[in-house]
């Protein structure tokens, strides 16, 4: 396996995804923050390629999903073009040379340039973290599977907003074709080139 192969995703690391006082919130969400660090560390000294996914809204939620707009008119928006919610969180924030990734639903592909980036490296394989399970990593997983990526899921590098919604996505993923694998497993398959 070329390990330059492999793209490392960080999906949602965003401050109103990561906030208790955010309608957002993933309760996992900081917890993992740890783990991320790890593996993205291990990216940047190999020089592997690494994106960075957010999602972004207009101010007046004209591009925000139909079942979310009561939500977003209710708190005053989020996700918020140049807002502080809508940063990614300083202890993962990205380097001037990595990618990022703007979305406007779930899945990092839907109507965005994230696969003409991964053909361009020539990437076959996706480690995707970050949040949240039964959402945007699901939907992203789902995607890359069906554009034929080997998708891994780091397990203690990915939240929702409960350990129980937490499993029982991990194991449907697994069941979809997805590995499910902890940081420091995928780190070391990394390094002796066998993942």
């Amino acid at each position: 396996m070329d390990i330059k192969k492999v793209c490392l995703v960080i999906i949602d690391m965003q401050h109103d995804f990561l906030d208790e006082s955010s309608p957002l919130f993933v309760q996992g969400g900081p917890l993992i923050i740890v783990n991320l660090l790890k593996v993205l560390t291990f990216f940047r000294k190999n020089k592997l390629p690494v994106i960075f996914v957010r999602r972004i809204h207009r101010n007046d939620g004209s591009d925000i999903d139909k079942p979310r707009v009561g939500l977003f008119k209710s708190v005053g928006g989020f996700l918020l073009e140049g807002s502080k919610g809508a940063e990614i969180v300083e202890a993962i924030k990205p380097l001037p040379s990595e990618v990022i990734v703007t979305k406007k639903r779930w899945s990092a592909f839907f109507q965005t340039e994230l696969d003409l980036i991964l053909r361009r490296y020539q990437i076959e394989t996706l480690i995707l973290t970050g949040v949240q399970m039964p959402n945007c990593i699901r939907a992203t997983a789902t995607d890359a599977i069906s554009l034929d990526y080997d998708v891994v899921i780091l397990e203690d590098g990915t939240a929702s907003s409960s350990i129980e919604v937490q499993k029982g996505n991990l194991i449907d993923m697994a069941n979809m074709g997805a590995k499910i694998l902890k940081t420091d497993e995928v780190i070391e398959l990394l390094s002796s080139n066998a993942l």
